[in-house]
């Protein structure tokens, strides 16, 4: 059965960082589970990383990416170029079907298994099924809502998504780095 992908989204935006995930993992056209926790801290909470894809896999990609995080003193962006490199190269990581943003207080990223390391732009970053409804909703929030904060902006995206991507469900997981 194919495995369906979720939600990550991460926002910095006022001197926060937020990121947050849906629960639902799928199998087919079934809901697994509700309730899965695709958020993870690093480096005493420092770093906050979130994936999508295949459970498994993601947390192959942790592991190595905290490894990874470890070899260079806590280097988020290099350690993230490793992991891209290594990812794109061995054979057996080459297989894997998985996506993940790492956040720190500075800097946003999205690592993906064709050797991507990308940090956005405008300092919003999404993967999954639902990324593109939750990107959208995250730049319309950001841009006429000055006044909100990350996590604000995170939150009212996720669950637009969630409204409308079916891979998408409103039990989100959100974490702020300030």
């Amino acid at each position: 059965m194919k495995t369906h992908s979720t939600t990550v989204l991460a926002v910095k935006h006022n001197g926060q960082v937020a990121i947050a995930a849906d629960g639902q993992a799928t199998m087919g056209n079934t809901v697994a589970k509700s309730n899965v926790k695709k958020i993870r801290s690093l480096l005493n909470g420092k770093i906050v990383t979130g994936f999508a894809g295949s459970t498994a896999d993601a947390f192959t990609l942790l592991e190595r990416f905290e490894e990874k995080l470890n070899s260079y003193g806590g280097n988020m962006k290099r350690a993230a170029i490793e992991l891209a490199k290594d990812w794109r190269t061995d054979r057996f990581l080459r297989r894997l079907e998985a996506m993940m943003i790492v956040a720190s207080k500075e800097e946003i990223l999205i690592i993906s298994g064709t050797g991507d390391v990308l940090e956005p732009d405008d300092d919003i970053a999404a993967i999954g099924s639902g990324s593109m409804y939750a990107r959208s909703a995250a730049l319309a929030l950001k841009k006429h809502a000055e006044q909100l904060d990350a996590a604000t902006i995170v939150e009212e995206s996720m669950n637009i998504a969630a409204d409308i991507c079916i891979y998408t469900n409103h039990n989100i997981t959100l974490q702020v780095l300030e």
